[in-house]
């Protein structure tokens, strides 16, 4: 499409707090968001890392060594992965901890770092933090926020997460958002961009008022006539 804007939501789970520690990925997901619709494209996969999880990790993700023993190493998965996030910016809760657990991974198969293959990083942690200073910023407490269920996350997960984040930043960031403001792919091919927009070009359904709701609006208007004793200025430039 031309000019969409594609962006991932992605998360990761890992075996302890620092790549440096030799802790690994254990499992990776993303979420396609193209120009603010979320597309149902995903990546996910679970990563067999050769380790044990420190018991902190495994608290928050419950991944055991006997279930990730029969899954892909990251090298087995990297090729799609990359394609998947291929000139994408990536939208990453905290995302200097994931973004370093992805580098670490790449480094160790001789790769370069993940933000080769993306159009930029995103932190959604710290954006969240400037629209609301000093208040909770995690993922659950902005859910909350904006009203978005997570009731079924007990336990963290990449792409459940990656879901939860993707309605979560829309929402965060929906102010940005305006009728044919953004650029979009138009029928003929050409794009518009809200300055002399083509509407014509949509079949945008036509829904006429009823007898019933016609009457409801007039008395809507007799009570504005009476409240401002005199002509309410919508019947006046009607």
């Amino acid at each position: 499409m031309i000019g969409a804007m594609r962006s991932i939501i992605l998360d990761t789970e890992t075996t302890g707090l620092d790549p440096a520690n030799g802790h690994r990925i254990v499992e990776i997901g993303g979420i396609e968001v193209v120009n603010r619709g979320i597309t149902g494209r995903d990546f996910h996969s679970y990563l067999n890392p050769d380790r044990d999880s420190d018991p902190g990790a495994l608290d928050v993700h419950g991944l055991t060594t006997e279930f990730l023993a029969d899954k892909p190493r990251f090298p087995d998965v990297i090729d799609e992965f990359l394609a998947f996030i291929d000139g994408a910016e990536l939208i990453i809760h905290n995302a200097p901890f994931d973004v370093r657990f992805l580098n670490a991974e790449l480094d160790r198969i001789g790769r370069p770092p993940v933000t080769t293959f993306c159009n930029g990083v995103t932190d959604s942690l710290a954006h969240a933090k400037t629209l609301y200073p000093g208040k909770r910023n995690s993922l659950d407490a902005l859910c909350e926020r904006y009203g978005i269920s997570n009731a079924h996350r007990t336990l963290h997960g990449a792409l459940l997460d990656s879901r939860l984040l993707a309605e979560v930043w829309l929402a965060m960031t929906r102010g940005q958002d305006s009728l044919l403001i953004d650029h979009f792919e138009v029928p003929d091919g050409t794009v518009a961009n809200g300055q002399g927009s083509r509407t014509e070009a949509f079949d945008l359904p036509v829904i006429a008022p009823s007898p019933a709701e016609l009457e409801a609006h007039q008395q809507y208007l007799a009570a504005l006539d009476k409240a401002v004793k005199g002509e309410c200025l919508w019947r006046k430039y009607g």
